[in-house]
């Protein structure tokens, strides 16, 4: 959002200012009406609305067939500040606006990502659903020394073993016969919950 001075405003503003370097004198008669509008590259009735506030703040004195002269220094100074005032206010207005709108940008930047690594995720998961965890059987598993069928592994915690790891060497979909020994690590997938219904199952202990 560009927020900005009227024209008019700003005309008047450089007229004070000039008054106020200088470059006019008190008591000087200034353009004509016409004359300014020529100068500033702007209509009549603007150059008459700056004229007005000029002569509104007791700066310049404008009477019909004499053109405008210079009234007051003093009140050009004071006018000028609040303009520059102004102009401070309005560059802070522009400045909030436009960080609120990088922030509003930055959000929608940050939402989009999201929404790009949410996807990637869905994808990656239907890609890869059968991720494996895995347990390690110790000296204190229940299952010590007894084969997967004698356990009702699956029947006690809805994970299928798909690998067995005993020294160094990989037993891959082992039967119900496969027995466990100590310091096997089990492989095994089911849904997000499995690892901790297996871990339960293997060291109830543990989890008292």
């Amino acid at each position: 959002m560009k927020i900005s001075s009227p024209k008019y405003q700003m005309i008047a503003a450089d007229i004070a200012a000039k008054i106020v370097d200088g470059h006019y004198q008190i008591g000087e008669k200034i353009y004509a009406r016409s004359s300014l509008a020529s100068q500033y590259g702007v209509s009549s009735e603007t150059a008459r609305r700056a004229i007005c506030v000029l002569s509104h703040l007791k700066i310049v004195e404008s009477t019909k067939g004499s053109g405008v002269v210079i009234k007051s220094y003093e009140n050009a100074i004071k006018y000028v500040k609040q303009y520059q005032n102004i102009r401070g206010l309005n560059k802070i207005k522009r400045d909030i606006t436009n960080s609120v709108n990088r922030q509003k940008e930055e959000i929608k930047n940050i939402d989009n990502l999201l929404t790009t690594l949410i996807d990637s995720t869905d994808r990656y998961n239907s890609v890869n659903p059968f991720i494996p965890y895995q347990v390690k059987v110790t000296a204190d598993a229940t299952c010590l020394n007894k084969s997967i069928g004698d356990t009702s592994f699956w029947h006690n915690t809805s994970a299928t073993i798909i690998a067995v790891e005993r020294n160094k060497s990989m037993i891959i979909s082992p039967g119900p016969y496969t027995v466990f020994t100590e310091d096997d690590l089990i492989y095994f997938v089911g849904d997000e919950n499995c690892y901790e219904r297996v871990y339960k199952f293997l060291y109830p202990s543990k989890c008292e």
